[in-house]
This record gives C-alpha cells, sequence and structure tokens, in this order.
C-alpha cells in the first residue's frame, strides 16, 4: 500500500536504540527494523546483545550492536563519538535503572548512577546526534520516561527526579531542534512487564493490583510500544514533537 509505505517507512533509516537488549527497548528495536531501519541495539551486556542480535537478524532486521555501560561518562563519551551515532536519523534512549530506596535513605553512589544513566546519557547523545540530524534535515528523537516523569508514583524517590527531567530534556532538544526537522518526544509507559520490573510483580497480589488500576484492566507488554515507536519515528509524526505521550492502557487517567 504506497500510501501507507509512504507515511509510516522506515526504509533507509539507521537508528540507535538504547537499552535494546530486553524489554521495552528491544520490542521497539525490532519494531523499527521490521519498519525498515537498520539497528544498532546498545546495552551493557555483550553476551546478551549479541543473542539478541542473531535473532532480530534472523526477521531479517539489519541488526548490529555495541556493549556500553551508560553509567561510565568515558563509555558515553565513546559511544558518543561511534560512527553509528554520526549516521543516526533516530534515537531512542530506552536505557534505564530502577533504584528507588526510601529517598532520604538514597546513598550517593545510587545517586549517581541513577541521574548518569536515566538523563545524563540521554542528554549527552542528544547533543550528539541532534545537531547532525538538524544538518540533514531530518531526525526522530523518543526519550521513555516513566509514570514518574509528571507525577509521584511507587516510591519515586532520585529516580523520579531522573524521569521528570526526561520529559524537560525532550521539551528542550524540541526547542532545539525542530524548525530544522527533528522532532524529540517523550513515551511514557504504564506498569509494563519487564526484566526491570520482576521485582514489583513478585510481591504476592501485586501485578493482580497494577492491573486492575489500568482502564484495560491488564499491564502492559513491551510489544504494546512497537505500532507508536514506528509513528514517532516515521514521516507521520512530522508535526508532533516536545510532547509526552502516554502508551498505559489508561493507567494515568485515573
Amino acid at each position: 500500500m504506497p500510501y501507507l509505505d509512504e507515511m509510516f517507512s522506515l526504509a533507509g533509516r539507521h537508528a540507535v536504540v538504547t537499552g535494546g537488549s530486553s524489554g521495552i527497548g528491544l520490542a521497539i528495536a525490532e519494531a523499527l527494523g521490521q519498519a525498515g531501519a537498520s539497528v544498532l541495539v546498545v546495552a551493557r551486556d555483550g553476551d546478551r546483545l549479541a543473542q539478541r542480535t542473531v535473532a532480530l537478524t534472523e526477521l531479517g532486521v539489519a541488526a548490529d550492536w555495541l556493549s556500553v555501560d551508560l553509567g561510565v561518562p568515558e563509555e558515553v563519551d565513546r559511544l558518543a563519538a561511534h560512527q553509528d551515532l554520526a549516521r543516526a536519523d533516530i534515537l531512542v534512549n530506552c536505557a534505564g535503572v530502577n533504584h528507588r530506596p526510601p529517598l532520604a535513605q538514597t546513598t550517593a553512589a545510587e545517586e549517581a548512577e541513577t541521574f548518569a544513566v536515566n538523563l545524563l546519557a540521554p542528554l549527552r547523545l542528544g547533543q550528539a546526534v541532534g545537531p547532525r540530524m538538524a544538518q540533514r534535515g531530518f531526525g526522530r528523537i523518543i526519550n521513555v520516561g516513566s509514570q514518574q516523569s509528571w507525577r509521584a508514583f511507587g516510591n519515586s524517590g532520585v529516580y523520579g527526579v531522573a524521569k521528570a527531567g526526561i520529559g524537560g530534556l525532550s521539551r528542550s532538544q524540541a526547542e532545539a531542534w525542530s524548525a530544522s526537522g527533528v522532532t524529540s518526544n517523550t513515551l511514557i509507559p504504564g506498569f509494563v512487564i519487564t526484566p526491570m520490573t520482576q521485582a514489583t510483580i513478585a510481591e504476592p497480589g501485586r501485578e493482580e493490583a497494577l492491573a486492575a488500576r489500568s482502564m484495560l484492566g491488564r499491564n502492559g507488554v513491551p510489544a504494546d510500544f512497537a505500532s507508536t515507536a514506528i509513528w514517532l519515528c516515521s514521516p507521520a509524526s512530522g508535526y508532533v514533537t516536545g510532547q509526552m505521550i502516554a502508551v498505559d492502557g489508561g493507567f494515568s487517567v485515573h
């Protein structure tokens, strides 16, 4: 269908997805690849990245991987200088860490890693890629936020502070580069069952209680983010920028 291809195809585009070895990041990497983009998946665990890249390749995705610890500034700089980032049309910042002790009990190390991975790495990578996208006249940045991006929820702590900053980051990126064809938006999940949330659902009854808060009566799964990611990265979303877009089954409406 030529009309839909013109509107949503990502053929010829190159995407970089952090946190791409599992959960929402992997689902987005797969979706962008299936829509025609080549994809570089970035995460810490090289062995798991290699396995995921093989699986993506078997689906017909042109995929490669790079092991980077986004909690280490020098590693972020290494990624920022990488040739795949230099040519990226799409940047998805999905990598995250979720330390949430009570706010007054947060250690300096937990605070530093939380800000480094969840906020400072997306900031630095955007600074590296945004101007290049603007120079070419096209770019798409998706920063994956959280319910904590707009409200306190689930003992937010310093994690909530970092995720609130993600919403501001997208707005600042939109202000800086949208006039040159680069959009930046924040994707807000509800409660999604991923490796990161296993500790939460291990508590008896917690998974069911969270599902009951959604208007759809279920928790999210990574595949729920595929179509929204394709839309936000495609020509179809060219007039959407600086927004916080919830994919949460109505979780945030209550």
